[in-house]
């Protein structure tokens, strides 16, 4: 079935949308420029002027949503030069296609595009303001900890861990290391988690915080020494985690086993959803 103009627009600003290593989304000035059929950029400054002067006049910073840049591009022949851009966020984006021409059709699809985009970030602030301080600590955590456990585990992918069976491993490993010497499994039993319940939805932002630690530590240990093999990526993670728990130890803080287990974080029903690993696919129970 051919798709319908809304669903091919929808598609081309989710083509020329971009992540940073921050996983901070953004769009180039020139791409959209290009997307809105503006053949001409110097056309498109202007309506990035009048965009801006739209944050401005909302209360906004503007550097936080336009960001000038400079990128080399490929001409001809392997020959670069260096052009200049603009990085925009999606209420930019928002602001440049409600100042462009309306008599173009992709700008009207544009303006719904983007507007839905981001009134469903002005829905999501909303919600986070009205949370206590420890919830939103849990959910900032919990979010960099979904981010991290990706880039864990492509880090111990390149360093042999190659199935899930291999990488449940791993993550027990890390486990043993912070716990003290106990598994997924045995956490499980401790805190009185049911199966199906993941351990990091029901810590606390305190037991958040040392696994992230954990992971972080471990991923960058892997890269850097260039660690090869299963079982020394295990003993490097296992390694990492009772570091963490020595650290805790020697400042007097509770063990991670003995900290309350918390509700399900899913119950704050206000992060958007984060894509699995590649690696770890849909098995995890972490």
């Amino acid at each position: 079935m051919k798709p319908s103009i809304a669903q091919a627009g929808q598609s081309l600003f989710d083509e020329i949308r971009h992540i940073d290593d921050e996983g901070v989304e953004y769009w180039k000035a020139r791409e959209l420029a290009k997307a809105l059929s503006y053949t001409d950029y110097r056309n498109f400054l202007s309506v990035i002027k009048k965009a801006q002067e739209s944050c401005r006049k909302s209360g906004h910073k503007v550097e936080n949503h336009f960001v000038d840049v400079n990128e080399m591009v490929s001409i001809a022949y392997g020959v670069q030069r260096e052009i200049d851009d603009t990085r925009l966020s999606r209420y930019a984006c928002y602001l440049i296609v409600q100042n462009a021409d309306p008599s173009k059709k992709i700008v009207a699809l544009g303006q719904t595009y983007f507007a839905v985009q981001t009134r469903t970030q002005e829905q999501y602030e909303e919600l986070f303001a009205q949370l206590s301080e420890e919830e939103q600590k849990r959910l900032l955590l919990r979010e960099e900890m979904t981010k991290h456990n990706t880039q864990l585990a492509a880090a111990a992918h390149d360093a042999g861990v190659k199935t899930s069976l291999d990488y449940a491993v791993f993550q027990n490993h890390g486990y043993r290391g912070l716990y003290g010497g106990l598994e997924a499994k045995d956490i499980h039993a401790r805190k009185r988690l049911k199966k199906s319940q993941q351990i990091l939805d029901h810590m606390g932002s305190t037991e958040l915080a040392a696994n992230l630690f954990r992971a972080t530590q471990t991923e960058e240990k892997l890269k850097r020494d260039k660690i090869k093999g299963k079982q020394n990526a295990n003993r490097t993670h296992e390694e990492i985690g009772a570091k963490v728990r020595q650290t805790i130890k020697e400042i007097g803080g509770t063990m991670p086993e003995d900290l309350p287990v918390e509700d399900s974080i899913k119950q704050i029903h206000t992060t958007p959803h984060i894509a699995p690993s590649p690696y770890i696919k849909s098995f995890s129970p972490y």
